[in-house]
């Protein structure tokens, strides 16, 4: 075994990092202390007043990533990688994960220590402030959060981070809303992994990808007979979801008679495999999702009112990434890192491409951002992905912009003519520039060149 060559300490420094800590827990601050290794070396016994008893203890000695997790801790993290290059990051979020305890949301700022003093510990490499989320007001929305895989800055998506937490120890059903690519599984698994369920399955199921009579066997299971091809007896995801949680992707494109069979098991928390009339109880609590306009379909008949109203016992919407445009640029650099690694390399957004993803709209949501990226690391030859480097939508080239996803506003003709006018004029007056155009108008260049293409406006 490899002799340590760190100094010994000065027999007054753990005084002095208790005293140092007994200040920060005054201000309802945790301090942190890590070696050069990332390994957890000194928690102020605050932390415990911020999550739990014994928090401070049970993250003695362990490496940080997996208290405060990989992606910002791991060897290609954020947080991690600003530490090592000798940069102070102030008000991060992060879930903090000790034991079986579920997360919890805390802001976190890190620094390396750069102290020449005998008082200080020669093993402490890098400190962490911690305090508890519900000390950060919403306008200290700064710096992105990471949780349970999710990054954001945008309010909106904070005060979903927010409900999750307040959820902890709920068993409620819940319906997320919002466009394809949001990231409703993501939030449907935070939801999960925040609950008194954490321990058990997380099941998902889409159900939109099967016709009604394979969806009932997949949600229900079957016995041996059942139907052509049932060789044998197999259990559906009610009963592999026991203990756990059942996320119903799609929900809303359910058929009206699989409705009504999913309604009787919400509400007697009971239902049968196909083919047997034998009842069987489920405890799987139920997270469901759609991106189609639920209420609509309630009022044209599609979906029943009965079931609606017994799956948004907690609703929660999620908005599209082109209203929180703040969360382009965390998210951005975020995939990128994890696109990158899986094609083992690592790269950066250079300010041109940044400055173009800011512009695009993204009718694809975040799955259209993490396609985009893995194409700029495919075709990128450097380490540095430039504009030229992202598809040809996000680049707004003519002719490359795909049809945005959503329902297309339904609008008087009137009201188009109007509409098509003052674009017209905002493009005269500026000489058909459209960046200016765009600018004076108050919307993207992306939205201004399909309005153009749409009302067949040219020079």
């Amino acid at each position: 075994m490899q002799q340590s060559t760190e100094p010994p300490a000065h027999p007054l420094s753990a005084q002095f990092v208790d005293a140092v800590s007994a200040i920060f827990g005054c201000l309802g601050r945790a301090l942190v202390c890590l070696n050069p290794d990332f390994q957890v070396i000194h928690a102020s016994e605050s932390l415990d007043a911020i999550t739990f008893d014994g928090a401070s203890e049970a993250i003695l000695d362990r490496p940080v990533e997996e208290v405060m997790g990989t992606d910002l801790f791991g060897p290609e993290g954020s947080l991690r990688k600003a530490l090592v290059a000798g940069e102070r990051r102030e008000g991060w979020g992060a879930s903090l994960t000790i034991g079986d305890a579920a997360p919890r949301l805390m802001s976190v700022t890190a620094a390396p220590v750069k102290v020449d003093s005998p008082l200080c510990d020669p093993r402490v490499a890098y400190v962490l402030v911690i305090r508890g989320s519900e000390d950060v007001s919403e306008a200290d929305t700064a710096m992105p959060t990471m949780f349970s895989g999710i990054v954001a800055r945008s309010l909106a998506m904070l005060r979903i981070f927010r409900l999750i937490q307040n959820l902890d120890e709920s068993e409620a059903t819940v319906l997320l809303t919002g466009e394809s690519g949001t990231g409703k599984e993501l939030v449907a698994r935070a939801i999960h992994l925040h609950s008194p369920r954490r321990d058990g399955a997380f099941v998902a199921v889409n159900c939109g990808a099967l016709p009604g009579d394979l969806l009932e066997s997949e949600l229900f299971g079957h016995v041996r007979g059942a139907f052509t091809g049932a060789v044998r007896d197999r259990k559906g995801r009610f009963e592999l979801a026991k203990g756990g949680t059942l996320f119903l992707d799609e929900v809303g494109d359910l058929p009206l008679p699989l409705q009504v069979k999913l309604l009787r098991v919400l509400q007697e928390r009971t239902f049968e495999r196909v083919g047997e009339s034998v009842s069987i109880h489920t405890d799987a609590r139920i997270i469901a999702a759609t991106n189609l306009d639920i209420q609509r379909a309630v009022l044209d008949g599609r979906f029943r009112d009965d079931l609606y109203y017994r799956l948004r016992v907690v609703p929660i919407a999620i908005t599209p990434l082109r209203v929180r445009r703040e969360d382009i640029e965390p998210l951005a650099r975020h995939l990128l890192g994890r696109v990158s690694g899986r094609n083992g390399r690592s790269m950066i957004l250079g300010p041109d491409a940044i400055r173009a993803m800011l512009d695009y709209e993204w009718p694809g949501n975040v799955r259209e951002m993490e396609n985009a990226l893995e194409y700029a690391v495919a075709v990128c030859k450097g380490q540095t992905i430039h504009v030229q480097d992202l598809p040809g939508e996000v680049q707004q080239e003519p002719g490359a912009e795909p049809v945005p996803a959503g329902q297309p506003m339904v609008a008087s003709s009137s009201d188009l003519d109007t509409e098509r006018e003052r674009i017209r004029s905002a493009l005269v007056s500026h000489r058909w520039n459209r960046a200016a155009a765009a600018k004076a108008l108050g919307t993207s260049r992306t939205t201004l060149w399909r309005k153009m293409r749409e009302f067949n406006l040219s020079d």
